[in-house]
């Protein structure tokens, strides 16, 4: 298409649907940041509300209502839940009308590119299949990695079979990180196309906050019984036998005397386990347990925090590290955490410590905390580390796949 000279030309648009189970409070961010792209025309179509509407987390144990806008600034669309009785679309009912959201009154593809999150859902294969009958390119992502091989030989070996069917339905996949890039690599085979969209966070939102709460450092260190000059270690997340605070506890154990200042524990969430770990904490004067805090106020408490730690078993990635980090955190993680073998150098922006090995998460936390100025030089580090694992990398990654399955717009 060729304009006159000094004549303005619009962008060409892609079309890009994109099928999620509900509004997560991590994604709507990045949906925001993509909606700014010019040449981008995305729709996201939501399978649930439940979100939105306030619920129990399972994980948490406690009613949970995100304080951050997780349907403003981009399109989206809820599927219904059933379908109309004149509807006979591709597998109704069970497919929330999805192939007749994906195609247009006279039957042409609706979108030029389809992204699905996840694979194991009911809605996300139908996705999957409604696309590939409309000749809509899919881009898949997921959290998936290969820790899953301890499973027995009959479930990989079905597992294998349905993968390798299911690669012949997928356009290109958009791995969250280097783990899940060789779950892809195993299972779609080495020249399968894969276009990198790493698992990030509002970066820039997490370091002001915490830039913010300096002010108020003072008040949550009253609210919480902090004496000034000794050490704070937090651990934040869903307090699940998986994510092992326990283990946390036991290392903060035998911490205790090791260093010129005992450090406080502070423990962020809530959960099934947390009457179990109130009990294996008492007669520990220094440990603190906040409950469950909203996304908005968790800032405030890694600009706190000297070392944030997270001791998880089957982690598949752990965006809560990526939020300590941008707010200048060093951090401490298991091998099982997926995030660290792409966001942590040891002895540059914390630790990796072996799963379940406490002595070495207490070497690690006795390392960090050697003196405040370890810890901070450590902090600065993982700000600058995560800075570059963001959503401009997000964008750059689902353009490059975009161009290579739709031939519309530029990388």
């Amino acid at each position: 298409m060729t304009s006159a000279p000094g004549a303005f030309t619009v962008p060409r648009k892609v079309r890009l649907a994109y099928v999620v189970t509900h509004p997560i409070q991590y994604q709507a961010p990045l949906l925001r940041r993509i909606a700014q792209e010019p040449d981008i025309d995305l729709t996201v179509l939501f399978g649930s509300d439940f979100s939105v509407r306030g619920y129990k987390d399972q994980g948490f144990g406690v009613e949970v209502a995100w304080d951050t806008p997780l349907l403003e600034g981009y399109k989206s669309e809820f599927l219904p839940k059933v379908r109309d009785k004149g509807d006979v679309s591709f597998f109704s009912p069970i497919n929330r009308g999805i192939y007749r959201r994906l195609r247009n009154p006279d039957g042409t593809p609706a979108f030029d590119a389809l992204w699905v999150h996840g694979y194991a859902s009911i809605n996300a294969l139908h996705a999957i299949f409604a696309a590939n009958a409309l000749g809509i390119p899919v881009l898949l992502r997921a959290e998936s990695w290969l820790a899953d091989r301890t499973r027995s030989r009959l479930k990989l070996f079905l597992k294998s079979l349905f993968l390798h069917d299911l690669r012949h339905l997928i356009a290109a996949t958009l791995p969250i990180g280097s783990a899940n890039a060789a779950y892809w690599r195993h299972y779609f085979g080495h020249g399968f196309p894969q276009f990198l969209m790493p698992y990030a966070v509002d970066n820039a939102y997490f370091s002001h906050r915490a830039g913010e709460a300096e002010l108020t450092e003072a008040s949550l260190r009253a609210e919480l019984g902090l004496k000034p000059g000794r050490p704070i270690i937090l651990f934040a997340s869903k307090l699940q036998t998986r994510k092992h605070a326990d283990h946390l506890v036991e290392a903060y154990k035998s911490l205790l005397g090791k260093l010129p200042s005992d450090p406080y524990l502070v423990i962020v969430g809530d959960g099934e386990e947390r009457k179990n770990l109130e009990a294996q904490c008492s007669g520990l004067e220094g440990t603190r347990f906040a409950g469950f805090q909203n996304q908005s106020v968790l800032p405030a408490y890694f600009q706190l925090s000297d070392v944030f730690v997270l001791p998880s078993r089957h982690e598949p990635w752990g965006l809560i590290v990526n939020e300590s980090m941008a707010a200048g955190c060093p951090v401490i993680v298991s091998t099982d955490v997926g995030s660290g073998p792409d966001l942590i150098t040891n002895g540059h922006e914390g630790y990796i410590y072996p799963v379940g090995d406490i002595p070495a998460l207490t070497h690690a936390l006795e390392r960090v905390l050697a003196s405040p100025e370890t810890a901070t030089a450590m902090g600065k580090s993982a700000r600058r580390r995560v800075a570059g694992w963001g959503f401009e990398q997000d964008v750059q990654g689902l353009r490059q796949a975009l161009a290579f399955t739709t031939r519309k717009i530029r990388a």
